[in-house]
């Protein structure tokens, strides 16, 4: 953390030859493997309880409800935080929605082939605060 605010406050004081460059690529680098991580495993969760809640009607409970506006709010936050993530969003919408049907098959004893070849939910579907699927 020590290093964090050395490297800051050398920024700000514009004393470039002392940054520690190639390890403040690196820490730039690993904080952006970790928001896209952080938001494909959030939209995965997400997506395996809207399938969830779409193919096991007679299962829906407020905390599945509650779990998909949590995950939501953690999306948005982070696209809000950094809209540099919303391009990334539409580029792995699909990968997600395969891993989560390959986990709501998982959860839920489902058939695979139960759930459609392609999301049947768009990304913005996916993170409005009022969408459920029927």
């Amino acid at each position: 953390m020590r290093w964090v605010e050395t490297t800051a406050e050398q920024l700000r004081t514009q004393n470039y030859a002392c940054v520690d460059w190639a390890n403040l690529i690196e820490e730039i680098e690993d904080m952006s493997r970790r928001e896209r991580k952080s938001l494909k495993s959030n939209l995965v969760v997400i997506l395996v309880h809207l399938l969830k809640w779409q193919y096991q009607p007679e299962c829906r409970s407020g905390s599945w409800r509650g779990s998909i506006r949590e995950y939501r709010r953690r999306i948005n936050d982070n696209l809000q935080d950094s809209s540099s993530l919303i391009p990334y969003l539409q580029e792995i919408f699909a990968e997600c929605y395969v891993n989560a049907c390959k986990q709501a098959a998982d959860e839920t004893g489902l058939l695979l082939e139960i759930f459609p070849c392609h999301c049947p939910y768009t990304a913005k579907q996916s993170l409005n605060a009022e969408y459920l699927p029927d």
